[in-house]
């Protein structure tokens, strides 16, 4: 018996030793908690250090695409000196004025400097004689064909991505008629044909969709009748109300009405159905646009105050009218051909001087909310020369277009503007990037610079990069 209660003793002796220690047990599980807890924090550097060089690596992709289209590609090019038309006789009876400017020689169709920047229609770009599809070159300035082999009809106008078809609609003027006077003193003008549209999948093949707000022929109190203004058409995309809403300049032919006209319809290339017009928050409208934003909400910006400043508001949630919100800006910088978009929570636009048709050199403006305060960058045109910096390449801003594929890179769309054959105005569709530091200090001088420069690149020739599709 004294052996067999020895031998139960000894039988348990190692539970026995764990049920007297739980502290050893504790300490055990801390450690393996502490084991996985280092796992968790080097696998998510890990993980960090990862997307970081993968986020530079794809920056330094991008750049290295862009970087074709930031060449700064000069231009030269010679005339023969400019002469005065003066008769003689009154020259030595009266002396000699100040010969023309390359401007007006720009402006005169019987200028050989004239011809220069309005080659034939030999040199059009043409989607139905394009070569390859990876070689659809840009030409500013050359006729621009649509795929019916016809000169575009978008003066003026803008682009509309819309999700619901993949596709790029431009709209603008249709100026595809006789360019006349309404008056001695009057600006050179053609008669109200309507807004045209057409639609693209790669923005440089552009077939016809049609006039999809037409001109009114008969009704000489209508806001469309053909003797009056329709000016800078742009559409942008409601998604609570599934419409797509269209704003345009609208104005007798002495430009004494200066409103907004806003027409609507259910499919991008319409018809459209035109509403109304009136002056924006009572005041005068002109040159204009709208920009809707990331939230949704959307903005009208117009030229206000004979041109003298520019005003932007914000449109009520359907975009058929402006709400009571409207600031002031640019005050007594005679700004117009406003051409707003966004770039990392930034603002910026690119604005014209007033001068009628005549190009003149435009300015790149910033602001860190669209109804704050806008600042002013400098010209943000590169290359060329100075004459082509100093008329923003001989043409006027109407649109900034984002690429989707390259952040920070846009294309630039201004009109190269005729005036005595209005039909026959061009297109100068250019490279837009943001970065970098701008030329210019800020209105308060005392602040480092809040904004990055922005770009437009002068090209002869040039091509979307490889990858401007992918978001």
């Amino acid at each position: 018996m004294v052996s067999g209660a020895m031998g139960m003793r000894s039988r348990h002796p190692k539970a026995f030793a764990l049920r007297c220690n739980p502290a050893s047990h504790r300490s055990l599980t801390l450690v393996l908690w502490s084991l996985a807890a280092l796992v968790i924090v080097v696998n998510f550097l890990l993980l960090i250090i990862h997307k970081e060089g993968e986020s530079i690596s794809t920056h330094e992709i991008r750049r290295s695409i862009m970087r074709e289209l930031e060449v700064v590609e000069e231009e030269q090019f010679k005339v023969a000196p400019l002469r005065s038309r003066r008769n003689p006789r009154a020259v030595r009876r009266k002396g000699d004025k100040k010969p023309p400017s390359i401007v007006d020689e720009f402006l005169d169709e019987s200028s050989a400097v004239h011809d220069m920047f309005f080659p034939e229609q030999k040199t059009a770009v043409d989607p139905n004689n394009g070569g390859n599809d990876t070689l659809h070159f840009y030409y500013p300035g050359n006729v621009w064909l649509d795929t019916d082999g016809k000169p575009i009809q978008a003066h003026g106008g803008g682009v509309l991505y819309d999700k619901r078809t993949k596709t790029y609609f431009w709209y603008g003027e249709n100026k595809d008629g006789k360019t006349y006077k309404a008056h001695t003193k009057g600006a050179d003008r053609v008669d109200i044909i309507g807004v045209s549209c057409y639609s693209s999948s790669d923005l440089w093949a552009w077939k016809n969709e049609g006039v999809v707000l037409r001109g009114e022929e008969n009704n000489v109190t209508h806001d469309l009748y053909k003797s009056n203004v329709l000016e800078r058409p742009k559409v942008i995309y409601n998604d609570r109300t599934g419409k797509y809403v269209m704003w345009m300049h609208i104005d007798d032919a002495n430009y004494t009405k200066a409103s907004i006209g806003v027409a609507v319809s259910d499919s991008p290339t319409g018809p459209f159905t035109y509403l109304y017009s009136k002056r924006p928050h009572d005041c005068e409208s002109r040159d204009m646009s709208v920009f809707k934003d990331d939230d949704g909400k959307a903005y009208l910006i117009y030229s206000s105050e004979d041109n003298s400043e520019l005003h932007i508001g914000q449109l009520t949630d359907d975009y058929l009218d402006v709400t009571s919100v409207m600031r002031r800006l640019l005050i007594a910088q005679h700004r117009e051909a406003p051409a707003l978009f966004k770039h990392e929570a930034t603002y910026y636009m690119i604005t014209s001087g007033c001068t009628g048709w005549a190009p003149n050199m435009a300015l790149a403006h910033a602001a860190t909310s669209i109804l704050d305060p806008w600042e002013t960058l400098g010209n943000p045109c590169v290359g060329g020369n100075d004459i082509f910096r100093s008329t923003t390449f001989f043409s006027q801003s109407t649109f900034v277009l984002p690429l989707p594929g390259l952040p920070g890179s846009f294309i630039f769309m201004a009109d190269r503007w005729n005036p005595s054959d209005l039909r026959d105005s061009r297109y100068v569709w250019l490279p837009l990037t943001v970065g970098g530091v701008p030329d210019e200090a800020a209105d308060y001088s005392f602040m480092f610079p809040l904004w990055s420069r922005v770009s437009i690149y002068w090209h002869k020739q040039w091509r979307l990069p490889e990858g401007w599709r992918d978001s």
